[in-house]
């Protein structure tokens, strides 16, 4: 398939990136920077330079695509640059979906696992609701474009997709421990995060365009929960530091996130989709030097 990617030269879209043309499938990427053009080229993809606002640009690529995965977004965790990304992702998805309507075309979104359930893991089962996060939304909206044609799917991602190069969650957790001194972990540190390596979702990325149903929904999580005393006594042995409890505010912006407990099963991805995650976990990463 001729697929279109955005976000093609990030953190997760290079490992999809690779994937997707590792199994023959000829990869356009979007790229709003000579970097990333240079980048995507080299992987050895064909670039269309643009960027996330240019809905006429993602329209007329989805429209000479055999598939859209969408997976950049404006990153940003203030609650009006949070409320402004999300509704930029809100219109990629709407100009996207007009473009494949009827087609019965893949259209792949990222999305989060943030938030999905209360006090058990959540499953593929777990239809989002219009609250939380704004970014939910954009999920909802792209379940609806099977009503239309399109054959829409999303993938939510655990909050630590790990490995060499992350820039994400854990990468500030070990920031904030070099700073501090110490590496934290809150209340009994019992509380889980779900985790994936990146070319393990790279892997699911591929999956996901080629066989998904419309209207589903899949999880890249390789691990259900790992708890944050854990991980926190990973970073204390890799930077030699003291790890004990700490306040919710010892984690800066993290102290919104860190404290929740999001355990995330991928039972039915798996086994749906062959998905069988390979790489190394989440704390054998940071054993091995990843992160430092």
């Amino acid at each position: 398939m001729r697929i279109f990617v955005t976000g093609a030269s990030g953190w997760i879209g290079s490992a999809g990136v690779a994937e997707l043309l590792k199994a023959g499938h000829q990869v356009v990427g979007l790229a709003r920077s000579d970097a990333s053009a240079a980048k995507l080229e080299a992987n050895g993809a064909e670039v269309r330079r643009g960027d996330l606002d240019d809905l006429d640009g993602l329209r007329a690529a989805a429209a000479d695509s055999d598939g859209v995965i969408h997976l950049g977004y404006k990153h940003d965790f203030s609650p009006a640059g949070m409320a402004g990304a999300a509704a930029t992702d809100r219109a990629v998805i709407e100009a996207v979906g007009d473009a494949l309507a009827g087609s019965g075309k893949p259209f792949v979104i990222a999305s989060g696992a943030l938030g999905t359930a209360s006090g058990r893991p959540a499953t593929e089962n777990d239809r989002p609701e219009g609250t939380g996060h704004p970014r939910i939304a954009s999920a909802q909206a792209t379940l609806a474009l099977a009503d239309r044609g399109v054959r829409s799917a999303i993938i939510r991602f655990a909050p630590t997709v790990h490995g060499r190069g992350d820039h994400g969650f854990v990468a500030a957790l070990v920031d904030i421990a070099r700073r501090t001194g110490v590496s934290g972990y809150p209340g009994d540190g019992g509380n889980r995060w779900s985790a994936v390596h990146v070319l393990d979702a790279g892997a699911l990325v591929r999956l996901v365009v080629e066989q998904a149903t419309p209207g589903s929904i899949w999880h890249a999580a390789a691990e259900e929960g790992v708890p944050t005393r854990a991980i926190a006594e990973a970073i204390g042995r890799a930077l030699d530091l003291p790890v004990r409890s700490v306040p919710n505010e010892h984690f800066d912006w993290l102290s919104r996130f860190f404290p929740m407990d999001m355990p995330v099963s991928s039972e039915i991805t798996q086994a749906t989709l062959g998905w069988k995650p390979v790489q190394p976990s989440l704390i054998a990463d940071l054993d091995a030097g990843s992160y430092t």
